[in-house]
């Protein structure tokens, strides 16, 4: 079962956002995620953690996530062997 963390920057008003992506989580994850905390921080931080492991950095990415790239992060730390139906399907070429 897993935990995850979202730390997010109070400063910058980022709590919808983090909450958003919380609930976005918790739907996708809910057999798997037995704890999710919001974690609020200051200094510009949005960092997303699974069971300890760093999933997403603002900082390091340079922006935030699309929801199907955290899913996908997520997925990836937890239960990477659970398919995200059209989570999984990459863009198509424009």
């Amino acid at each position: 079962m897993a935990k995850v963390e979202i730390k997010y920057c109070t400063q910058c008003r980022w709590l919808l956002r983090s909450a958003w992506m919380a609930q976005e989580l918790l739907s996708t994850f809910e057999q798997e995620i037995t704890e999710l905390s919001l974690l609020p921080a200051s200094g510009g931080i949005f960092e997303v953690s699974a069971n300890g492991q760093l999933v997403w950095s603002r900082k390091q990415q340079g922006r935030f996530p699309e929801i199907t790239e955290l899913k996908q992060a997520v997925r990836d730390a937890i239960a990477p062997d659970k398919p995200l139906g059209h989570a999984d399907k990459k863009p198509s070429a424009v």
